[in-house]
């Protein structure tokens, strides 16, 4: 049976055709290559032994051949940036990066849906200042998740790529919109506009869950 790899996530796919459209990023058969069954990584690897160490080598030295597909640039022709940014692929920044806004968000959600509910202003201030640190961190999120996308997907624009741009740009102007508006009336969770300030919190963080899942879908190739 033949083996066919997408160039942009890597989804492997058995058959005797690429399939039409790669079910994990969308794009088309153009974009998938052939490649030896042997190549495949195993997802649980057997413990190496004297006998099995051969044939391992062997499959590393296949693996290494599919990700020449594209060659890496000259190095007289790369800069320092460059260098820089090949690194913050290659050790996941931007999976790293993106565990800041995901984990504190939730937090704030719920810290400002309690001081609405029992009129506590320490419950929102708690909430504010988390939101602050997410502000802070969203410009380091946004560019290495730009960066992953143009690097290791080629800059892809099929529908789950912009599905996920879309939620992460919502995500964040949604916070800012939300810290901004407490920063400048504090008082906003006691007056008649606190159930659109919780409602767009609520819609928030949903955006920032719908860009995780679409991000674990890269991932765990599923």
């Amino acid at each position: 049976m033949r083996v066919w790899q997408c160039t942009v996530c890597k989804y492997i796919h058995k058959g005797d055709k690429p399939p039409q459209k790669c079910p994990v990023c969308g794009v088309d058969a153009s974009k998938f290559v052939e490649i030896d069954e042997a190549s495949i990584p195993e997802k649980r690897p057997p413990k190496r032994t004297p006998e099995s160490a051969t044939a391992s080598d062997s499959k590393k030295s296949a693996k290494a051949a599919v990700k020449e597909v594209k060659p890496p640039p000259k190095p007289e022709d790369t800069t320092v940036f460059e260098i820089i940014q090949s690194l913050l692929v290659k050790h996941h920044a931007h999976p790293v990066s993106v565990h800041t806004p995901n984990g504190i968000l939730p937090m704030v959600v719920i810290l400002y849906i309690l001081a609405w509910l029992f009129d506590v202003e320490l419950l929102a201030k708690a909430a504010m200042i988390g939101q602050v640190f997410v502000v802070i961190s969203l410009p380091l999120v946004i560019y290495t998740g730009t960066l992953e996308w143009r690097k290791k997907y080629g800059a892809a624009l099929t529908t789950i790529f912009k599905q996920k741009m879309l939620a992460a740009a919502l995500t964040t102007a949604i916070c800012v919109i939300t810290l901004s508006w407490y920063l400048i009336d504090p008082t906003i969770l006691s007056s008649s506009k606190a159930g659109v300030f919780i409602i767009l919190n609520v819609l928030m963080i949903t955006c920032a869950g719908i860009a995780g899942h679409i991000g674990g879908k890269f991932v765990f190739k599923d």
